[in-house]
């Protein structure tokens, strides 16, 4: 799953950006009826993995083994298809794709990972003759980006993880490896769309894998799984399963879906992201962590004191302060990256993004909208000034992210991004009256824990303009 290059904003978009071509209409969609229910997060997440239950998957499964689901019932089997198939390069490839931006021909041949794919414009006649002629593969980058029924699923998966979700297509040939055996840093979903695949998997050398590495065939051993993918089976691979795949003889052509998630989404990861406000918020109550360290430390050669068994020390003040609730843990750069580069929700239109309805008054009740696409964070005030840091809230969403851009790892302008990346900003003091909102169905402004009304109607006019709130 391809990852940002830097923990960037989406910024909103001018009339002089560089559009991508217009995206592919849902047509795709009315192909087939859709096995899959979209009435909520989690529904969509049971119906992608049934008859598995929820909760026997991640009790069972998650992060521990992979699961190999067999389905042959119709409505899936000739719905797989619908989300994405050989024919649709045609008018995909018209709409100005990019070599390395939205596809990549890739071969494994001797184990071994051989790059065909060129600069340039993706010209489907070549691309065919690379596949059909050359054995390759064509890897088909993020298409979300044009296919609306695979953005309609990857939002929904991205509000039921909490964690951006990325795609991937593989179109391979008969008799045809694409990539040699390797291992990902990701959770992954492997839907067969077209076709049939035969997937080996082998013992990891690096449980839940925190990077993406090629493994040796020396290394591989004997696999642990040797499992042929039919239309509409699914399988999933938790992050560090080392696993080959190719298209057996006798079939035209296999193409899957991954579905990858949970980059970068460990504990350790919350725990870099989270100590530096930790600490800071300590060192302000705390003198002993403001005292300087001993002379000549940075010089390797600390006099008079052992520096290990202080910071030890430290560490378990810190500890206990987060165990007995003194100290609270705030998530910072993970929430701004996941809120800032996650999809838009599906299918909105400009007109939701331009505040309409009342205008709230003290006496109406309102209600949020979009709370999946929008989260909370307390985090040090970005005005520069010469007084003491103070902290601020910001009220974070995703509602102008741009979907052609999903996973894609574009920056943009610095101002612009700026801009968006501050979200809407308030005081302190409106943290528990934000959190009111967010945990009420419906909540009279009168009601909002706030000291007075003007304090009551800024903060719900904000939200607003905002289109994140509206009155009953």
């Amino acid at each position: 799953m391809p990852k940002k290059n830097k923990s960037t904003v989406t910024k909103r978009r001018s009339s002089s950006d560089e559009q991508l071509p217009v995206k592919q209409s849902r047509e795709e969609a009315g192909d087939a009826p859709s096995p899959l229910s979209f009435t909520s997060p989690a529904s969509l997440f049971e119906s992608l993995i049934q008859p598995m239950g929820v909760e026997q998957f991640f009790k069972e499964f998650w992060e521990k083994k992979p699961l190999h689901l067999q389905r042959s019932n119709p409505s899936t089997v000739s719905y797989y298809p619908s989300l994405f198939r050989l024919s649709d390069l045609q008018s995909l490839c018209s709409q100005g794709l990019q070599y390395y931006r939205d596809v990549n021909v890739v071969c494994c041949i001797n184990g071994k990972k051989k790059v065909l794919t060129k600069d340039g414009q993706v010209k489907h006649g070549v691309l065919m003759k690379n596949l059909f002629q050359n054995k390759a593969t064509c890897q088909f980058h993020q298409p979300q980006r044009f296919k609306d029924e695979l953005w309609r699923i990857q939002e929904k998966l991205e509000c039921f993880f909490g964690a951006l979700v990325g795609s991937n297509v593989y179109i391979t040939p008969q008799e045809s490896q694409g990539l040699p055996a390797h291992y990902d840093d990701v959770e992954v979903f492997i839907l067969q769309l077209e076709g049939r695949k035969r997937w080996r998997l082998y013992t990891p050398t690096v449980p839940l894998a925190a990077e993406y590495s090629v493994v040796s065939q020396e290394q591989l051993g004997i696999p642990t799984h040797d499992i042929m993918l039919e239309e509409g089976d699914l399988l999933y691979l938790p992050r560090g399963t080392i696993h080959q795949a190719n298209t057996p003889a006798g079939v035209n052509h296999s193409t899957h879906l991954t579905l990858s998630t949970y980059q970068k989404m460990s504990w350790g990861d919350l725990l870099l992201d989270t100590f530096p406000s930790v600490l800071f918020d300590s060192s302000r109550n705390d003198v002993s962590l403001r005292e300087g360290m001993c002379r000549r430390l940075l010089l390797g050669n600390c006099e008079g004191q052992d520096a290990s068994k202080r910071l030890a020390v430290s560490l378990r003040s810190l500890a206990d302060g987060l165990d007995s609730g003194m100290l609270q843990v705030r998530s910072t750069h993970m929430k701004r990256d996941f809120i800032m580069n996650r999809l838009p929700p599906h299918g909105i239109q400009e007109q939701l993004l331009t505040p309409s309805g009342r205008i709230p008054a003290l006496e109406d009740t309102v209600v949020l909208k979009f709370k999946d696409h929008m989260l909370i964070t307390v985090e040090p005030s970005q005005e520069r000034t010469d007084e003491a840091t103070e902290l601020v809230v910001f009220v974070l969403h995703s509602l102008r992210n741009q979907r052609e851009k999903h996973m894609m790892g574009e920056g943009g302008d610095e101002e612009e991004e700026q801009d968006t990346s501050s979200g809407v900003q308030f005081p302190l003091s409106h943290l528990q009256a934000l959190l009111q909102l967010q945990q009420a169905e419906q909540l009279e402004v009168a009601q909002l824990q706030l000291p007075t009304t003007e304090a009551k109607l800024s903060l719900v006019l904000a939200l607003w303009s905002e289109s994140l709130l509206h009155v009953l």
